[in-house]
């Protein structure tokens, strides 16, 4: 469905690159979350994919077309950019009819039922809504499009949390209706984690995870205890954070939570608990700039 090969991408000649040498192919249907911290990238990948900027070198194919400057790609796309662009006298009426020009397989049903559920004015300017009114204009557009590639660049801004939950519960049943790929850049990962199938790990311009999520889910295992304990059972594991207050420590280990470090922990006397998802990516990611230095 996309397929990115040795993609590399500058704003400026002569600068480093946002992008660098990035390779990431995705062929089946799937939701899948792109996280990165902020500068890593990930708005670059996604504004490429839509085919809103060409690459300096590499090839981009969505649908098996390359999406720049391409009529016949677009029809295959939408992509909701964080403070999309919508016309200043547009009403959501509008949104929705210029929506359906856009996108063949555009689905009423489903825009009528969330601008009533999220309760925006349809003959109001979406240029007066509130954050939150704005961004349930843009989820409108995005899920309603029915496009084969979907990017939401951070779809929840905006919203709050029982707002956010009539977003994810409108994915899923959007998705299983018509099942196609599904992209969305999120710092909220604890959130989405529930409903994607694969992780893209966005850090330094690279693509440095692209892993089912069920996978990444396992990673990251905390041990607490005495802190000659704690050293005695991490030795030789790969310690991506560390913290000590008294005689009392704990880390974070970048490997699979396991039956084999739960008896190792009872075995030394320690705690041991699954990292939280968001947490361990911002430390492997940390790790990985002090590898950089």
């Amino acid at each position: 469905m996309i397929q990115m090969e040795q993609v590399r991408y500058s704003y400026q000649k002569n600068k480093d690159p946002i992008l660098n040498e990035v390779t990431l192919h995705e062929s089946e249907p799937v939701i899948g979350a792109i996280w990165g911290r902020n500068g890593a990238g990930k708005t670059t990948l996604m504004s490429l994919l839509a085919g809103h900027n060409r690459p300096q070198s590499g090839t981009i194919q969505v649908m098996g077309q390359n999406p720049y400057n391409n009529l016949s790609a677009q029809g295959h796309l939408c992509y909701i950019q964080e403070n999309h662009p919508i016309g200043k006298n547009w009403t959501v009426n509008d949104l929705v009819t210029i929506g359906s020009h856009f996108h063949s397989q555009w689905d009423h049903q489903l825009a009528k039922q969330l601008t009533d559920i999220f309760e925006l004015p349809s003959k109001q300017k979406i240029s007066k809504f509130s954050k939150g009114m704005k961004t349930a204009a843009q989820i409108i557009l995005g899920l309603c499009s029915n496009a084969s590639v979907t990017i939401m660049d951070e779809p929840t801004n905006g919203l709050d949390a029982e707002k956010r939950k009539i977003f994810y519960e409108a994915l899923l049943e959007t998705y299983e209706g018509n099942p196609r790929l599904i992209l969305i850049s999120t710092h909220h990962i604890e959130e989405v984690q529930p409903l994607c199938e694969t992780l893209i790990v966005v850090h330094h311009g690279k693509v440095l995870y692209h892993h089912p999520m069920e996978e990444m889910r396992e990673r990251g295992i905390l041990l607490t205890g005495l802190v000659q304990d704690v050293e005695a059972a991490s030795q030789g594991a790969n310690i991506i954070d560390s913290a000590r207050m008294g005689t009392t420590g704990k880390v974070m280990i970048d490997d699979v939570y396991s039956k084999e470090w739960m008896v190792k922990a009872q075995h030394h006397g320690l705690s041991i608990e699954k990292a939280a998802l968001q947490d361990y990516l911002v430390n492997v990611t940390r790790k990985q700039e002090g590898a950089r230095v």
